[in-house]
């Protein structure tokens, strides 16, 4: 299969939904405009790319989402946070994964970043991946989970 990896751009919006709902399938479908909108946001954040995998024929069958943090120890140098990486049911075993944190890796370093950092669920599968990847479990992630609205 032949991957392309790229920043995202509006029109993969639908694509990205339905990938999040392959990571998230609880969550409640947003509303198109509400969707829009909060592309818009994402879309506009300095330090902060989208990345999507294409197969040859345009289907987007993967993301990451990257966002280069300022940081003012460590000489400077930027963080590089990794979120919602998905591929699709049908891409998965193909590098995809792979690609997409190389891109994502590439993003840090051409940022002049130290680290990039990433969480993953507790899944064996997934934690193998990511090592397989160069990442490494080095620290103890904690996560607080916020009320709606709040």
């Amino acid at each position: 299969m032949e991957i392309t990896v790229r920043p995202a751009v509006e029109q993969d919006l639908a694509a990205l939904l339905a990938l999040h709902r392959e990571l998230n399938p609880d969550d409640a479908p947003l509303p198109p405009e509400s969707a829009l909108a909060v592309w818009r946001c994402v879309a506009g954040q300095w330090g902060r790319t989208v990345l999507v995998a294409e197969t040859e024929d345009g289907v987007v069958v993967g993301t990451a989402d990257c966002l280069v943090m300022p940081n003012l120890t460590r000489g400077g140098r930027g963080i590089l946070f990794v979120e919602n990486v998905v591929v699709a049911g049908a891409g998965r075993r193909r590098g995809v994964g792979r690609r997409l944190l190389g891109a994502a890796v590439r993003l840090g370093e051409e940022a002049g970043c130290y680290k990039a950092q990433l969480l993953a669920a507790d899944d064996a599968y997934v934690h193998t991946f990511y090592a397989a990847c160069g990442f490494e479990p080095l620290a103890q992630g904690f996560r607080r989970y916020l009320a709606p609205g709040a």
